[in-house]
This record gives C-alpha cells, structure tokens and sequence, in this order.
C-alpha cells in the first residue's frame, strides 16, 4: 500500500501535519489538495489538539498546484463554488480553532506560499526560498495571496515579487516581517515544537479566543477591531473567575523569572 500524501502525527496536543509528495516536491495534486483539506476538517473537531504544526516532507515546503496535472485537467472547472470549496486546504485552514505554526523547510513557491501565508506565524529553515509565480503561469491566486502578502510585507514588496516571480530567500523574509525566525535545518521542527510547548502552557480556551480576536479584527478596520476587541474582552471577562486567576500568578511570576534570568 503507497503511503499517504497527507501525514498528521500527535503527540501531547500538537498535531504535525506533512505534506508528503517528496519526489514532486509537495506538489498540490488533486489528492494532496483533498488530504489537506480532510485533514484540517478533521483537526478542527479534535479538542484534544490545541497546536497544528504544517510541514512538508523532503526538500521543499509545497511547490504549488501540480503544474503536470493542471496541464491534463485544465482550469474550467475551477469556476464551479463546490469543486474549489471541497478541495480547498486554505479554506479548512481558516477555520482550525488551533493556532498553526509554518515550518517552511524549503521552497513554498505559488500554492505552497498561499499555504504559508495562511498559517498564524512562520518558522523557516535557512533553506526555504518563498516564490509567487501566478502571474508567470497565466492565472490568478485564488486562496488570499494577492491579499495577505501585501499586509504582511506592505504593497510595495508584495508587488515587486508577485509582478516578478522572483524568488525570495529566508535571510530577506525575515528582514521583511514575513517570518518570526529562520534557524538551522535540523533546528526546524525542534524549533515550532518549543514554541508549541509555549502556547500550551497557556489557557486553552483563550488562546484559541485570542487568536480568533486577531484574525476577525485584522479582517476589518482598525476602528472595528477595536470594537470588536472590547466586546470580545466584555464577554469573556463573564466567564473567568478571580480564583483562576490567582491560581494562575505564581506559574506566570515564575516563568517571567526564568525567561529574564532572575529565577
């Protein structure tokens, strides 16, 4: 039996999902697109996951739709609104509760820098390079890059690559706000995995309602978020009681000791 395209390991509340297409470079087959999809739907029911980490197998991160496939299949049915929900990983991304962690450990080109940018904050190797090649390809993006790379990077940067295609190393990303760090290859998965611990260690009900608080609010205007913000932090603020919080202060003055070096 061939091994699965999509594989999700769990281990102590994280969920590592690996797209493992390595010999096509992680390239987005239908099936591949299907597995993402299933599997994020499936994660998202899974309270016992609180952290997703998204990484692919072998030497790329995800090169995009399957060039070869499009060129059999074509793109006429891509204007159906069922075909392009049911096979959409983006989409099933949107709706994870769960924070999810980008472990690009290479080349996130097209489809694959859609995936990226859908992921609540990226890791990446020294060894992963970011590439839009929509434009060079003759078709448009369809899950969110033309929108969340401008607000990532600013509209200026975000133009000069998707209207190039050029490709753009990890050193530079970091530079430009598109990832939080960029460590050695075999520091990757340790890497998103502490930081996994980290969000752990905080209230489970929080940190999927602070990270929905964030993505709601940057969806809209700055004047809404801010609103949105006060009731989200009124409605909450119902459901916490003053013993949790006294029960919590001696692990958060502990911690905050230990990351200055006073502990």
């Amino acid at each position: 039996m061939s091994e699965s395209v999509v594989l999700v390991e769990k281990s102590e509340g994280v969920a590592t999902v690996t797209l493992n297409r390595p010999a096509s470079l992680n390239a987005l087959s239908s099936g591949l697109r299907q597995g993402l999809t299933d599997a994020f739907e499936a994660l998202a029911e899974d309270d016992d996951t609180r952290v997703v980490i998204l990484t692919g197998a072998g030497r790329a991160f995800c090169a995009g739709v399957d060039l070869k496939e499009l060129g059999q299949q074509g793109t006429s049915d891509w204007g159906n609104e069922s075909t392009v929900i049911r096979g959409d990983p983006v989409r099933a991304m949107g709706k994870l509760p769960q924070p999810v962690i980008g472990a690009i450990n290479g080349f996130a080109i097209t489809g694959g820098f859609e995936i990226a940018l859908a992921c609540d904050l990226l890791i990446a190797s020294t060894a992963a390079r970011f590439s839009d090649t929509h434009a060079r390809v003759g078709i448009l993006p369809g899950w969110g890059l033309s929108q969340r790379l401008c607000r990532a990077i600013g509209i200026y940067r975000a133009k000069e690559l998707s209207l190039t295609g050029n490709y753009l190393e990890a050193e530079r990303a970091y530079e430009w706000g598109l990832v939080s760090r960029v460590v050695p290859p075999d520091e990757l998965i340790p890497t998103c995995r502490a930081l996994a611990r980290d969000m752990l260690s905080c209230e489970p009900s929080t940190l999927r309602g602070y990270k929905k608080v964030i993505d709601d609010g940057f969806a809209t205007t700055f004047g809404e978020a801010m609103t949105l913000e006060s009731e989200r932090s009124r409605s909450h603020a119902k459901s916490v009681r003053p013993d949790e919080i006294e029960g919590r202060r001696a692990g958060i003055q502990a911690r905050g000791r230990q990351q200055s070096g006073d502990g």
